[in-house]
């Protein structure tokens, strides 16, 4: 049962958010959990509260009265929630600024305590910050979050907002110190999401933010994200990778080459999921293993192992789940019609070892229908619009402008995917249709206006991991051409290093030999020096200019 909850474990990471970007295409039950209490609004109760207070600064909700894409306009504001630590701050510090991206900011503040946040401050005698992105957590702007009020909840409306904190912004205990972006360097520092978001942030306020740092950044949107996949596929466990490809063809050869035959109830029934009525929400909810790579962490207490327990056991040529032995003449027969009669054999247990992996998920159901369990069709679900509703904020920002719809169906038909291809667009983007009335994909130009792959910038630094599933929507994609890294642009693929993993950190009583990871020790002390760099630049620049000025 342990082995099960961790399967399952995926979907309750993806649905709290709380690391990264999440899956696109999660059961409504899943959503469901992302609906907030209103008592959450109000405040977040945990140890971190009393540590860390929480403030607001009030900004404009419409930074662009110009546009039309936000008609009509609001000359409104709203508050802006963010939490800081002075402790280690000196006359000439910098400001680092983390961006909480697509979470309640105070998912964050760990990194604040003991995490990125905490070392660049004390390395530079900063000060750290967490910055809420509007809409998520208690930094909302409207009333309701219908389709109507979330057109303020774009990555541009959320820029201006970073961009006016650093420009009015007065820390408590800390009034009469000038922290405007023409006397204190501000430094930004996100990851996944969040990294994209600095990125764009460096390259169109580079007045306000002198310069910052991408964890895993996505810069290039991507509407039909298939290569989501790819890391896996390249560092994954070879003998797992085979087989998950080859047992997605047979149920591929079946959902899709025998739709409507008796077979497709026969693969549902193998499974223990025959009343799962659309054949996406089947193939979905028998995939988690292979998704679980991003739940990887060097951290143990955030980390899950997930993907490596499903590939040993898929990987077994003998027989995992002796439960699963009744089964073999139905597996059989579905091996042979999908069209590997000659590899019967051969293929048996290994099936049967992937059905033993997923079959308990049945029975996670409890007293729920199938359909309401793994299913993504609620037309009910998707028209509650109010405050709560916050599992319709990420899914808003994908549908409208990222995309970053994980599929099967996207990949080469000369190569085999490890997903199904009935995870196609058109299931992927069932929340965009019923949730939003978007019919179209994403405008994902609306990003990569900006540069997308070949977004640089001075003092513009892209950190990587090298096993990161996101790793193909950034800077270090495979494929790109190599990059110097230097002082102006680091450029840092951390090896073996899933997603952001430069972002954690341990007390000083907590590290040992093997933690952190030498890899990642190296990136983040890689980071204070060429954040240093930066600062001695700062001071330099406006140094000369204070010259010029004494001089005139």
């Amino acid at each position: 049962m342990v082995g099960f909850k961790r399967a399952l474990g995926f979907f309750a990471l993806a649905s709290a958010a709380q690391a990264a970007l999440q899956r696109s295409a999660l059961p409504v039950r899943e959503l469901k959990k992302q609906v907030r209490s209103l008592h959450t609004l109000e405040a977040r109760e945990d140890d971190l509260k009393a540590v860390y207070p929480e403030y607001n600064l009030s900004v404009p909700i419409d930074h662009f009265h110009n546009d039309s894409l936000y008609e009509p306009h609001s000359d409104d504001k709203f508050n802006l929630r963010y939490w800081f630590d002075a402790q280690y701050y000196k006359p000439g510090g910098p400001v680092i600024v983390l961006a909480a991206g697509e979470t309640d900011g105070a998912d964050r503040l760990p990194f604040l305590q003991k995490g990125i946040v905490y070392q660049l401050a004390k390395a530079t005698n900063g000060l750290g910050v967490i910055l809420e992105h509007r809409y998520y957590g208690s930094s909302i702007p409207t009333e309701d979050l219908t389709t109507e009020s979330l057109r303020f909840l774009t990555t541009d409306q959320a820029l201006a907002d970073t961009a006016y904190f650093a420009n009015n912004v007065k820390f408590a205990g800390l009034e009469n110190v000038d922290f405007s972006p023409k006397k204190t360097p501000w430094i930004a520092y996100g990851g996944s999401y969040a990294g994209a978001f600095v990125a764009l942030l460096r390259k169109l306020y580079p007045d306000a933010y002198w310069g910052a740092i991408s964890s895993s950044g996505v810069p290039e949107a991507i509407y039909d994200y298939w290569k989501y996949f790819e890391a896996a596929e390249v560092y994954g466990p070879a003998e797992c990778v085979k087989t998950t490809k080859t047992v997605t063809d047979i149920i591929d050869k079946i959902l899709i080459g025998k739709k409507g035959t008796k077979y497709v109830d026969q693969l549902k029934n193998v499974f223990g999921l025959p009343n799962v009525t659309h054949d996406g929400d089947f193939a979905s909810a028998i995939n988690g293993g292979i998704y679980a790579l991003q739940s990887l962490n060097w951290d143990p207490t955030q980390s899950s192992n997930e993907f490596f327990e499903y590939c040993d056991i898929v990987s077994s040529p003998k027989l995992k789940y002796p439960k699963t032995e009744k089964l073999r003449e139905s597996v059989n027969e579905l091996i042979a019609v999908a069209g590997y009669e000659d590899e019967v054999d051969e293929l048996s247990n290994y099936v049967l070892n992937y059905v033993g992996y997923y079959a308990p998920r049945a029975d996670s159901c409890d007293e729920e229908d199938q359909d309401e369990c793994f299913g993504t069709y609620d037309e009910t679900f998707y028209k509650q619009d109010d405050i709560t509703q916050s599992w319709r904020l990420w899914p808003y920002q994908y549908c409208t402008q990222w995309g970053y719809l994980q599929t099967g169906s996207g990949v080469p038909e000369d190569q085999l995917p490890l997903i199904s291809r009935t995870i196609d667009v058109e299931y992927s983007s069932v929340i965009c249709r019923e949730a939003f009335n978007i019919t179209k994909p994403s405008d994902v130009d609306a990003i990569n206006k900006y540069g997308g792959f070949g977004l640089r910038y001075s003092r513009l630094a892209y950190v990587d991991g090298e096993w990161d599933p996101w790793r193909a929507a950034g800077a270090h994609a495979i494929g790109l051409p190599e990059r110097p890294s230097t002082v102006s642009e680091p450029f840092i693929l951390i090896d073996k290093a899933v997603h952001h993993w430069d972002e954690n950190g341990l007390f000083p009583n907590e590290t040992t030999a093997e933690l952190p990871p030498a890899p990642v020790v190296e990136a983040q002390r890689q980071e204070a020096i060429f954040v240093k760099k930066w600062l001695a630049e700062f001071k330099r620049e406006h140094s000369h200019c204070k010259d010029k000025k004494a001089k005139n």
